[in-house]
């Protein structure tokens, strides 16, 4: 059994409104299922302990899309009723979840569809490795996601407002990051608009 800090929960960011998409984009179909799905599925086949499944607009219409997998053992949906208030309230709502029994937080973007395990398993190694309070992905030296926090950060987490994410902490924390190469091609654009699913290698549209 891996020391307590050694464990690492993951926290999906889902509960977005997908306005430039004019729908919820988490349903979009990638490879005969939906995006959120996919980066589920990544998420539970990798070494991460747990995955915190942060939902807010669309939420029950999204829940129900999933069919089984909310009932995965490895997987806890949680509900932001605060979403509309940003990205750091579903950041707070999943570490609020998983900050018990994890001492470190790996984030994950729903709409990045080529995030898979073997990324998500070659940042926490690393992380761990390292012994830094922070670590990210790096594409040519350019930091990018996923990211991942240790305890040491989690009350900084819990001070994040608006809609932002935790770039403010990379900058004030410049020099104690770990920054992981992925081992690979690796595509870390995200889905935002109707024009990025068509011009991604996912798109399903005829």
């Amino acid at each position: 059994m891996k020391s307590r800090g050694q464990r690492v929960a993951g926290i999906i960011l889902a509960a977005g409104a997908s306005t430039r998409m004019g729908k919820p984009k988490q349903l979009l179909p990638v490879h005969g299922q939906t995006l959120l799905g996919l980066i589920i599925d990544e998420a539970l086949k990798s070494d991460l302990d747990k995955v915190f499944l942060v939902l807010g607009h669309h939420a029950e219409e999204i829940r129900a899309a999933l069919g089984k997998t909310p009932n995965h053992p490895k997987l806890k949906v949680i509900e932001n009723s605060l979403y509309k208030k940003g990205i750091s309230t579903s950041i707070r709502a999943g570490l609020s979840k998983a900050e018990e029994d994890h001492d470190n937080v790996m984030i994950l973007l729903a709409d990045m569809p080529h995030i898979d395990a073997r990324l998500i398993n070659l940042l926490l190694q690393r992380f761990l490795k390292s012994c830094l309070p922070l670590g990210a992905v790096s594409i040519k030296g350019k930091r990018s996601h996923p990211v991942i926090f240790g305890r040491k950060l989690y009350r900084e987490l819990h001070q994040l407002k608006g809609d932002v994410g935790a770039r403010e902490l990379f900058l004030r924390y410049g020099e104690q990051v770990c920054l992981v190469e992925p081992e690979g091609f690796y595509d870390d654009r995200d889905i935002d608009t109707l024009k990025d699913y068509i011009s991604h290698s996912v798109s399903q549209i005829p």
